[in-house]
């Protein structure tokens, strides 16, 4: 309702719904924030293209300027929006049992050829080569080979061991990890350098892990630990089985999966290096 008062002999009219377009405005952009709010509740790049076009279309810049913005910037919770992410296709068992077979037939290759070498040397005692289940495993006595007692310096004797195991590595097609692992007897050690059995054998599984990536082996593949006296091989209550415990071990661990319940290792795609394996 309007109305009429005189002020210095004039008669005004004064509009007592004025309040009504200040409320309007206020209306408007509320129902704004909560179309803004509504759409970063979950980020989808299509609501985001909507309410961008929804807004340049309703208000034409003037109540929200900088339409491009929204389009240009990236989502609210500081994630660019990009296209979602196609489902990786199913690996048939066919498929998953060829790269298992290919994946095997490398480590054959790879244990025939440092079996061959540790032959030749006179090292078939202090070295071995299995393929199981876990992969590859090169185990290394470290007695009267790798290290002296109590030492984490490779022997000038391993020199031509350690180089023939890098080199096979190196040629690994498939370039699996490497960890290498060192463990001890249980006998405790307490010296300056080398408080327990950890450290010692840490210090060696890194030595060799020095040692390979000289011959070759690319750092980003290797990984090196200490186990102590931890999971022995055999008995610690006589001389030959202590020096059984002392020694480093080298594994190759599998990456093709058994099937879609296995999720122990990442699928492998054969090469043609290891398709050709005999």
């Amino acid at each position: 309702m309007a109305r009429s008062r005189r002020r210095g002999g004039e008669e005004e009219a004064e509009n007592d719904e004025r309040w009504l377009l200040t409320y309007a405005d206020m209306i408007t952009l509320l129902m704004a924030l909560f179309m803004v709010l509504f759409s970063i509740s979950s980020v989808n790049k299509s609501k985001y293209v909507v309410l961008q076009k929804s807004l340049k279309d309703a208000f034409s810049g003037r109540v929200l300027p900088g339409g491009k913005g929204i389009a240009e910037s990236e989502a609210p919770t500081g994630r660019v929006l990009s296209p979602p992410i196609p489902a990786t296709a199913p690996v048939s068992s066919k498929g998953v049992k060829q790269t298992r077979e290919a994946e095997s037939r490398e480590f054959q290759e790879l244990k025939r050829r440092i079996d061959r070498y540790t032959a030749k040397a006179g090292l078939s005692g202090q070295v071995t080569t299995k393929v199981t289940a876990d992969g590859l495993l090169i185990r290394l006595l470290t007695d009267k080979l790798l290290f002296d007692s109590g030492s984490a310096v490779p022997n000038p004797a391993s020199g031509p061991l350690l180089r023939e195991v890098g080199g096979a590595l190196a040629s690994d097609a498939a370039k699996h990890p490497v960890q290498v692992k060192g463990f001890t007897d249980d006998v405790p050690i307490r010296s300056a350098q080398f408080p327990t059995n950890w450290e010692l054998s840490g210090a060696r599984a890194s030595a060799v892990v020095r040692t390979l990536i000289t011959d070759h082996v690319s750092a980003e593949r290797l990984t090196a630990s200490g186990r102590g006296q931890l999971d022995p091989i055999t008995e610690n209550d006589t001389p030959d089985g202590r020096a059984l415990n002392r020694r480093v071990e080298i594994l190759l661990p599998r990456q093709a999966t058994d099937g879609p319940g296995d999720t122990t290792a990442k699928r492998l795609v054969p090469t043609p290096a290891m398709e050709g394996q005999p």
